[in-house]
């Protein structure tokens, strides 16, 4: 594990804990913190297909914030930066 991937890991816990109209609902923030924890401990992202499945639908959770107005996009691209920052680095070549 990098601080890199420890640090997004934190904006995700952070956004999580959020209270107001920004806030996820229990189930939203248990998928997000899920999809981290799986992602946070993984070693080859190709191999592991529960990090995968929470990358997956991290990316369909900020797809719905964003369709249903209550993020905007800047919001939903940050929480996938974070969600994939949280994962091993791809294999470059």
């Amino acid at each position: 594990m990098t601080s890199e991937r420890a640090q997004a890991y934190g904006r995700l816990m952070r956004t999580v804990r959020e209270d107001g109209e920004l806030a996820l609902s229990p189930t939203e923030s248990a998928l997000v913190r899920e999809a981290a924890d799986a992602l946070l401990f993984c070693e080859n992202l190709a191999a592991d297909e529960e990090a995968r499945d929470g990358l997956t639908r991290v990316g369909d959770l900020a797809g719905d914030l964003v369709g249903s107005g209550r993020w905007g996009p800047e919001r939903a691209e940050q929480l996938l930066r974070d969600i994939e920052c949280c994962g091993p680095m791809a294999p470059v070549g």
